[in-house]
This record gives C-alpha cells, structure tokens and sequence, in this order.
C-alpha cells in the first residue's frame, strides 16, 4: 500500500517545496511541473504513476502557493534545489520526468548530476528559447499588472481550440491557477528561462532520454524536440499528434503510456540504483 503524501522538508534553493509518496520500494521518479502550473499538472499521470514508482513531486517558487524569494532565478539554482529535495528524501538516484521548465531543470540535472539521475523524460521543453527580451518583458509584466494580465495569451498556447472548446472546465481550472501563481515567483522563472541556454551541456546527458512534444505547440513545438534529440546521445523523439503546450493534459493517456514505458525500460535496463538505494 502506498504511503501517505508527506512533505518532504527542504525547499528548492530559490524557494518552493516536495513531496514524496509512493511505496518504499518501488523506484523513485522526479516530477517537474512547468511554468505557470502546480505539480497538479500531473494528475493525469497519477495514476498509473504510483502503481508503479514512489514519486518525489516539486514546486517551483511561487508556484503551487509555496513561498518565492525575489528574483531573478537561474536553471542552475533551481536544480540545486532538486538535489537538496533529492538528498533530503534520501534518494541517490532517480528518473526525472519534466514538463517545459521542469524539463529544462531535468536536462540541467541530468548533464551535471549524471550520476543521480537514471532516466529523463522530457515533456514539451526546449535547450535554448529565445529571445530573452521577451521573458523580461513578460516578467516585467506580470510584476507590474499581475498574472491576469497574461492569462489569456499563455492559456491559448497550453491547450488547442478544440480542446479547450470539449474541456472547458479543464480551462478554467488552469485559468485559476495560473492566476494564483505569485508574479515574484513567476517573473523570476522568466529570467530562469531567458538565460538559459543548455545545447553545450546536452551531449554530457547519458541517462536514457524520451522526447515528447505536441504536434500543435506553438510555445516549445517539435523542432525544439528534435534539438534535444540530435544532442543527447540515444534519444529518442515521440511527436504527439493534436496536443499543444500542455501535452500530459490534452493528451493524458498517451504521454502516461510512453513515459511510463520509457521509464520502466530504463529500470530493468540499469540495476537497482533507480530505486533510490
């Protein structure tokens, strides 16, 4: 039986919070959330996840309702937090899956924490996302006018028309917490975002990579992918066809089924170090 939800006492190095759940034994999996969401972005997967592994789940700052220190923040200190998440649940290693900046926080940790990370599943995600001016303009912006401000816009690139016209209470759920989410935090994970550029760090990456992204994304869309695929050594690209930014959302069943055999495939294929031990 799975162990309850407990909080897992330590914060990410720029502010945020884990928790950890799952069976004891079962092997472990990181999960990143993606800019402007909770770890609840994941519910889809849920469920087929703790069937199967003990989950180690993360706040960005401000994110989720956790605290955010003043900005700017950097990849590399937001996946310092994840180590410290990572050596407080006493976890050696893991596999990591990550969705747009989680996944960028992910590629970070899998290049210069190889021996933690065991598998890597990134969602949606891109090395290197330019311009910068446009991720200060947008933290200026949420600073100044709040994150209604920007809810419309960023909405339209998380799910399809067609989507968000079956599901519109899925909109409006994400609608809420979007506009929940602190400007501080958020602001200073656009600055994360605009100084970041990971493409020199992806060849060093040598745990088996899987990467998906929405045929229909317009904010990391597959030619982002297949950049990460042509660096990291062995990847492979999964395109998924009629889903935009938020993927693990709009196409929930199909994005649970390939991470969840991509991750299993890695355990059998390590030893049991995947396992946290």
């Amino acid at each position: 039986m799975a162990e309850p939800l407990r909080t897992v006492p330590v914060a990410l190095a720029d502010g945020g919070t884990g928790l950890l759940d799952g069976p004891a034994g079962a092997p472990v999996l990181v999960l990143g959330n993606s800019l402007g969401t909770s770890a609840a972005v994941w519910d889809g997967q849920l469920p087929e996840f703790r069937a199967r592994f003990r989950l180690l789940r993360y706040e960005l700052p401000g994110h989720g309702g956790t605290p955010a220190a003043p900005g700017p923040y950097a990849i590399d200190g937001l996946a310092a937090g994840v180590l410290a998440l990572l050596d407080s649940a006493g976890v050696e290693r893991a596999a990591y899956c990550g969705i747009s900046l989680g996944g960028m926080i992910g590629m970070w940790l899998a290049a210069h924490a190889p021996a933690r990370i065991t598998a890597l599943g990134l969602v949606c995600t891109s090395a290197y996302l330019p311009p910068a001016d446009g991720w200060r303009t947008r933290a200026d912006q949420v600073r100044a006018a709040g994150m209604a401000s920007i809810s419309a816009a960023v909405l339209g690139r998380w799910f399809t028309p067609g989507f968000a016209a079956a599901a519109p209470e899925v909109i409006r759920r994400f609608a809420a917490e979007l506009e929940h989410t602190d400007p501080v935090g958020y602001a200073g994970c656009c600055e994360a975002i605009a100084g970041m550029d990971l493409r020199a760090d992806l060849p060093a990456i040598s745990a088996p990579t899987l990467v998906l992204a929405g045929a229909d994304d317009p904010a990391t869309p597959p030619d982002e992918g297949a950049v990460i695929a042509g660096l990291v050594g062995g990847a492979r690209l999964e395109v998924i066809p009629g889903a935009a930014h938020l993927a693990a959302v709009e196409a929930a069943a199909q994005v649970t089924a390939a991470l969840v055999a991509h991750v299993r495939a890695a355990t059998r294929s390590g030893d049991d170090a995947v396992a946290g031990r």
